[in-house]
């Protein structure tokens, strides 16, 4: 799965022609063999403890009260949660619910590496949510996302009808409502396992399993990045400025306040016109991303030197920096620098590979203690995980 290219199951020229623009369609994109099973998703319910609204069923663009589908459970320590109920869960889905279960890619490894291999290819963080439906009600109306969206069919299939936009690229907190959906129809698709859906944010769509099968698949939602994202950062650039951390002149006369704002605008205009400000902003934003750290038990006090011990990165979006005698490593909001050596070591972990010791020392010509001194760095930073059965 980390061999995944979602750009290229959406076409070649999906980067520079749908990406932020149009819906893509990419039937029979993916193999979805033992990516997501009805069995995988019967043991996360039943394994778990998903409180609403993680786990949630809803009709009709209406989420369904939870006592409709578990048992209150109180415990020993005094608390609450809700014990899902098998009988009651089947009957208020075919009644025509629709279940949805959030950050699934935290329960699942083969989602969580479908979500990871988006989160490299794309350069952003990626939420995976699973959806599993078996009626022909609409188990959440025409509505519209606050963040473009991946979807893969895993099972059976499902009926797409997709319209336009009433407000371009709209947030999460936005400062104008998109108004009413339109009623004229841009796509009505039909998507099969294997099929690959990308549905930009603000696209008005609806969904339903109205082809006389049930449905299960999984929606990665992608983190925007917008300018007032990118000037966020370059306001933190600006603090190396003593003129942008100054206080204010709020109690100055007119020509003084003129002349500050002055010097912030020049100031300001010198950063954005660096062609490279976009690249670098990227830059920053992959190695400060913390991806899904996971703890390297047993071993607390130290990695062992084991060659059979396995290792990879725990984000999907390091930056690794070749200079002439040494390398740079930013993962997990850590900038690591190695001597030269160590390239060999980082490349395949940078590029999403699974790599145990052994492999790595041989590829490149180190000490086993090496290599394992440099991995006990990353798992300190929480860049890295090891254990035997990665």
């Amino acid at each position: 799965m980390t061999d995944v290219s979602i750009a290229a199951c959406l076409g070649e020229d999906f980067l520079a022609q749908a990406l932020h623009r149009e819906y893509r369609h990419a039937p029979g994109a993916l193999d979805v063999a033992g990516l997501m099973s009805w069995d995988d998703l019967n043991q996360i319910l039943a394994a778990h403890r998903l409180q609403p609204p993680r786990m949630r069923l809803s009709r009709d663009g209406e989420t369904l009260l939870v006592g409709g589908y578990t048992t209150p459970v109180a415990t020993r320590r005094h608390t609450v949660w809700h014990r899902l109920h098998p009988a009651e869960l089947h009957a208020r889905l075919a009644e025509g619910a629709s279940l949805a279960l959030d950050s699934v890619d935290e329960l699942h490894p083969a989602i969580a590496r479908l979500a990871e291999a988006i989160d490299r290819d794309l350069r952003t963080h990626v939420q995976a949510n699973l959806y599993a439906s078996w009626t022909s009600t609409e188990g959440f109306g025409v509505h519209w996302d606050d963040h473009d969206t991946i979807v893969v069919q895993l099972d059976g299939a499902k009926r797409w009808r997709i319209y336009g936009t009433t407000r371009p690229f709209p947030l999460y907190r936005d400062i104008d409502d998109p108004c009413e959906a339109p009623t004229e129809l841009v796509a009505d698709l039909v998507l099969q396992p294997g099929d690959v859906l990308y549905v930009p944010r603000g696209v008005w769509h609806e969904v339903s399993a109205d082809q006389g099968v049930r449905s299960l698949h999984v929606t990665c939602g992608l983190q925007t990045h917008t300018a007032t994202d990118l000037m966020a950062w370059v306001s933190e650039q600006l603090l190396t400025h003593e003129d942008w951390r100054r206080d204010l002149p709020l109690l100055a006369p007119p020509d003084v306040r003129a002349d500050a704002v002055d010097g912030m605008r020049k100031r300001l205009a010198e950063l954005l016109d660096e062609p490279t400000l976009i690249a670098r902003y990227r830059a920053a934003m992959d190695g400060q991303a913390v991806g899904r750290m996971v703890p390297s038990l047993p071993y607390i006090d130290g990695i062992p030197a084991d060659p059979h011990l396995r290792v990879r990165l725990t984000t999907a979006r390091a930056v690794l920096e070749i200079g002439d005698d040494a390398v740079a490593l930013s993962a997990a909001g850590t900038v690591y620098e190695f001597a030269s050596a160590a390239e060999a070591v980082l490349r395949p972990l940078v590029d999403g590979r699974t790599v145990d010791f052994a492999a790595l020392a041989g590829t490149a010509g180190l000490a086993l203690e090496d290599v394992v001194g440099l991995v006990q760095e990353l798992v300190a930073g929480q860049a890295a995980v090891v254990g035997s059965l990665l």
